[in-house]
Parts: C-alpha cells; structure tokens; sequence
C-alpha cells in the first residue's frame, strides 16, 4: 500500500495552504523566483512550512513548484536546479519533523506544447530530472499542481513514476462558462479519467476558484475513478482594495464548506491562494468536528 493509499484509507487528510503569499509577507519580491528563497532565505520558507505543521497540516508540500530546468532558466537559475529541489525538500522535512508527511510540489513547464515551445521528450527529460532530485531529497511523493494541459500532466506524471515514489496530479479548473474546465479545455471527466489510465496515485484540482466552484468539480472527478480526490481550493475570488489583493472568503466561510467537499468526494483536503495558516486551523477544526 502507498502511502497516498494509506493516508486515504485512514480518513479525511488535511494538506497545507498558499506559500507563495506568505513568502510575500516576508519579503518576496513580485518578479523573484519563489523557490529560489529554499538558497537565499531558507529559514523563512521554513516558517512557511512551520507554520503549517502547527496549524495541523497532516501533509506539507516544498517550495519546489517552479523548480523545473525550463522554469528555473528564466530566472538564470537553471544551473542550480538540484540545488534548489534538495534544498525545498530538506526544508520542508526539517519542518515536519516527523509530524506531518512530505510531499513535494512540481509545476508546469511555463513552456506549451500545443505552439512548439517544447517537446513531449524535453519535458520528461526536464521533469524526470527534478523528480529523481526530490525523491534523492527525501521527498515521499510527488504531487503536480495547477496543471492546465492534460498532455503535458501526463507526461510529467510518466517521468515521475520512474522515482517509484506515489504521485498526485492536481489540474486547475475555472475556464468556460461553467468554470468547469482547465485554459486548454479539459473537463474533471477527462482528467480523472485519462490520469487514472495512466497510473496516478489520486487526482485533484487546485487553485482556480473558490471552495464552492470546486464542489461539483470534486464531485465529477470523484464520479471518474476509483483513485483518491485531492482538492486545494482558492479563498474565494480575489478583490483589489487600495492597491492589496484581498480574499473574499474568510477561513470560518471555507472550512463551513469542507463538509460538502468531503461529501462530494474530496480525501486531501487543503487551501491554495489566499489561505494561510489559519484558514488550515479552521478546518482542522472542521475535520475534527464531522470525525
């Protein structure tokens, strides 16, 4: 049994929030690579990932999102790319320290293969690269987030099961009239479906809209396979007031949802923008009230 299965099979498992705007709130730069920081500032992202565990987080996740060679190279940083992941996962397993799993986070290319911008062979070369650093780092799976192109999923998903680590693959939803599809029009049905083909260890959907979006999402993925649900929806919509992005939905207004995802399928359940650590206090309370 993996250990997703495991994690599944003994309940509901709460997974962490955004990291990109608590590293903001210590300093990150808009144009700096956030990842970067696991080398420039490596005790604030462990705050980040601290102050997770604490809020009850049963899985944190690593600073590693845009840490793939293609990513990295925009930054001047593609040099340092086994740098960068051994260290995302070093920080996060220090601050885990035995009291919540690690998972480590890989994104997308920023490169898209329907205009030629890459090859199907250059991302799996690219993403088998930083897979086999994340599990070299410890790393106990891997979980590809905020994924839009269904083809390039799948391809990273095919390099990452070469670690023999479980892997997730989240796709992020919102498009159409509906919001029920990813930018390049892939519904839950055909990500959950051709995903699970392909030998994923759980399916999800992250970032994109808010919890209450997300219900029929996770519903309709949930409804296409037989794997584990993993959901990490938005704080609502974002709002700009004065000059600051504000997020409409409070962290008492998500968890009071976390039910109805619960109900709706979802395993993993966690925040991505806009929820902070006390919004996984909240449903941390929200979890242990329906236990």
């Amino acid at each position: 049994m993996t250990l997703i299965e495991r994690l599944a099979a003994s309940g509901p498992v709460l997974t962490d929030g955004a990291w990109g705007s608590l590293l903001q709130g210590r300093g990150l730069g808009a144009e700096e690579c956030p990842d970067a920081w696991n080398l420039s500032h490596p005790e604030k992202v462990e705050e980040v990932a601290r102050a997770y565990v604490e809020a009850g987080s049963q899985v944190i996740l690593t600073n590693t999102f845009r840490a793939n060679r293609l990513a990295l190279v925009r930054y001047g940083l593609a040099d340092r790319t086994a740098e960068v992941n051994r260290a995302g996962v070093a920080i996060s397993l220090a601050a885990a320290r035995g009291r919540a799993h690690v998972i480590a986070s890989m994104g997308p290319s920023g490169k898209l293969l329907v205009t030629g911008e890459t090859t199907e062979e250059e991302l799996h070369a690219v993403f088998l690269e930083q897979a086999k650093l994340l599990a070299e780092a410890g790393a106990e799976a891997i979980v590809f987030e905020t994924m839009a192109d269904l083809a390039e999923a799948k391809v990273g998903l095919s390099a990452a099961r070469q670690t023999g680590l479980p892997v997730v693959v989240s796709m992020v939803f919102g498009s159409g009239r509906n919001k029920d599809r990813t930018m390049m029009g892939v519904t839950p049905e055909q990500a959950a479906q051709e995903l699970t083909g392909a030998g994923a260890d759980a399916v999800g959907a992250n970032c994109g809209v808010g919890i209450e979006d997300y219900l029929p999402i996770c519903r309709r993925l949930r409804a296409a396979t037989h794997l584990p649900v993993w959901m990490k929806p938005n704080a609502g919509q974002p709002a700009l007031v004065e000059g600051r992005t504000v997020w409409r939905t409070t962290p008492e207004e998500f968890a009071r949802q976390v039910p109805a995802l619960l109900e709706a399928g979802a395993a993993f359940v966690g925040g991505c923008c806009g929820t902070t650590p006390e919004y996984i206090r909240s449903v941390a309370a929200a979890l242990a009230a329906t236990a």
